[in-house]
């Protein structure tokens, strides 16, 4: 099994909008090689893209307690979080990926689950 090709091919599936067809590359690949952060967040987004939110969620509370100042991972949790419905779980990581870094779509995220949590918690 090479790997590397693994990957590269997995990255243009996810790339042309094949994220079923990238996350069936890359979890072998996720296997062999538990510690490589780029291959596990490839995955992650894979499953994102594919709505497989809890094995979205599982590879990235992976990166975040590997590395707990990964910015995107935190954002990408929170997205996943958002998601599923889970705006309580998803608010302290968009606000921790927004309060690392200062991006847009990170601040977005953030005030879209502030206010469904501001509607909901008046009702």
């Amino acid at each position: 099994m090479d790997l590397l090709e693994d990957y590269r091919r997995a990255t243009f599936f996810f790339e042309s909008g094949d994220p079923l067809g990238a996350a069936r590359l890359l979890e072998p690949i996720v296997e062999a090689e538990p510690h490589n952060t780029a291959v596990r967040l490839l995955l992650a987004r894979a499953y994102f893209n594919s709505a497989q939110l809890n094995g979205a969620e599982a590879q990235l509370r992976v990166l975040i307690e590997h590395d707990p100042s990964d910015h995107y991972a935190h954002h990408v949790l929170g997205r996943t979080l958002e998601r599923a419905g889970r705006f309580r779980e998803a608010l302290p990581h968009l606000r921790l990926a927004s309060a690392m870094k200062t991006q847009t779509d990170y601040q977005e995220a953030l005030r879209r689950v502030e206010t469904w949590l501001g509607k909901n918690s008046a009702a």
